[in-house]
């Protein structure tokens, strides 16, 4: 594995021993982030549906969700990664914070207006508030702590991000697709009240801001990055891109991206598909029953108890987090993501070849083998950057465009074709991760 080396970072302060408890504090301030924009990211699963059937959309139609959310990445992942270069990972935090607060609470008089650009506009400053989030956070992790538990250490504080993805599918059905009657027509549709996405939202600009107030007040070590560069590199002459590994890790980030949200975006639709589960409604109460929690999860319709499922794919995520932050100390990152991305194709593979539980159980297990894709990822392109670790660190959110671009094209495979035809998509997109964890994240001298 080629982690971050020692010489990219150094805390101020960290010079002795007794520094070191400061890590333990920051990064645990710094992971309450990674939860709550989990939560808002795997909203859009519950939203997604949701709008489809009010605003009567094609599955293409419905992905601009997507393109919005995960566009925003794309646009202002680079504007956002020269701004946490000039004013520091701690500003850049709250000023994220700030950005996503506001495109939540836009989310208000869209719905009283009931117009779907005004969503779309409102998911456009959300994610714009998240993409510096991101951009400050992640490599704030990876760099604070030593090398070579980087993969580790970024894989566990996404753990947490996952414990965000899992819960917002339960919360999500019981408030929003728990309002979805059956729609026969258009005009069924029109009655639905939209509102039901607007206490949501108006909470989550309140935690925002919530935890933006908190983490203003947290000491965080601030980071000096240092400006060594490869040995046989003129630092005057390169530039991020001109890594080979970052530029191929860019792809993978793209591919990551673009094959999860397919797959979790799409959740709800496939297995309300009688040809996938005949009656999932009496599937997810008995197992409710089972579990002895109907008391909490009683789905009153199909697309709800879809959406209760959906949790099952980020829960796994979340517990493959957990379980990957220990296997990374253990076996080499590059191939453990070239191990799962194999898992990955074979379980959409026998998904797409069965019926039933199987069908269902195996695309769920996807979000297992995802669990380590962004945290390995991440720091394998990063590698080496030395000073460019910013620019790098914005180069591979701007990928995270993945995320609107693959679903994009699922739906419109799915439009033309069928849902089980479009999961081929992100079978080619797991595909190239293989690649790259055998030979794509190899690192070699920049090209200048």
């Amino acid at each position: 594995m080629a982690a971050l080396p020692p010489a990219l970072a150094q805390p101020h302060g960290t010079d002795t021993p007794t520094a070191t408890p400061r890590y333990a504090s920051a990064l645990s301030a710094v992971t309450t982030l990674f939860f709550l924009w989990g939560f808002i990211t795997c909203l859009n699963d519950i939203l997604i549906p949701y709008l489809k059937a009010i605003f009567q959309l094609s599955y293409a139609q419905a992905n601009l969700i997507n393109l919005c959310f995960f566009g925003a990445y794309f646009l202002m992942s680079i504007p956002a990664g020269k701004l946490v270069a000039r004013v520091g990972y701690k500003q850049g935090m709250l000023i994220g914070f700030g950005v996503a607060a506001v495109g939540a609470f836009l989310f208000y008089p869209a719905a009283a207006q009931r117009v779907y650009g005004l969503f779309l506009g409102a998911l456009f400053v959300l994610a714009s508030g998240i993409t510096l989030l991101q951009v400050a956070a992640n490599p704030y992790v990876a760099i604070l702590g030593p090398a070579r538990s980087a993969s580790a250490r970024l894989t566990l504080t996404q753990a947490f991000n996952s414990l965000g993805t899992t819960l917002a599918p339960l919360l999500g059905s019981a408030l929003i697709l728990s309002r979805l009657p059956k729609l026969n027509t258009a005009t069924s549709a029109a009655a639905i009240d939209v509102t039901a996405v607007q206490i949501p939202y108006l909470v989550i600009g309140a935690a925002l801001l919530l935890i933006s107030l908190l983490l203003s007040q947290v000491n965080l070590p601030q980071i000096e990055l240092a400006t060594e560069q490869v040995a046989d590199v003129d630092a005057g002459s390169v530039r991020a891109w001109h890594y080979r590994h970052l530029v191929l890790g860019v792809v993978a980030i793209f591919t990551y991206v673009g094959a999860e949200v397919a797959i979790g975006s799409h959740l709800v639709s496939y297995l309300s598909l009688d040809s996938v589960m005949s009656n999932i409604l009496m599937y997810v109460r008995n197992l409710a029953s089972t579990f002895g929690v109907q008391r909490f999860i009683n789905p009153q319709n199909t697309q709800e108890a879809a959406g209760v499922m959906v949790s099952f794919y980020w829960g796994a995520a979340m517990v493959g987090r957990f379980l990957g932050a220990y296997l990374l100390n253990k076996i080499s990152p590059a191939k453990l993501l070239a191990f799962n991305a194999v898992a990955a194709v074979v379980l959409v593979l026998v998904s797409i070849n069965t019926t039933g539980e199987v069908a269902m159980w195996s695309l769920l297990a996807v979000g297992l083998m995802n669990s380590i894709m962004w945290p390995v990822i991440f720091p394998l392109a990063l590698a080496g950057l030395g000073r460019h670790t910013e620019e790098g660190s914005g180069l591979l959110c701007t990928a995270v465009v993945g995320g609107a671009l693959v679903p994009l094209l699922f739906g419109f495979i799915a439009d033309h074709s069928s849902l089980r035809l479009a999961l081929l998509l992100p079978v080619v997109c797991y595909g190239y991760i293989v690649w790259y964890g055998l030979r794509g994240s190899r690192r070699a001298a920049a090209a200048a």
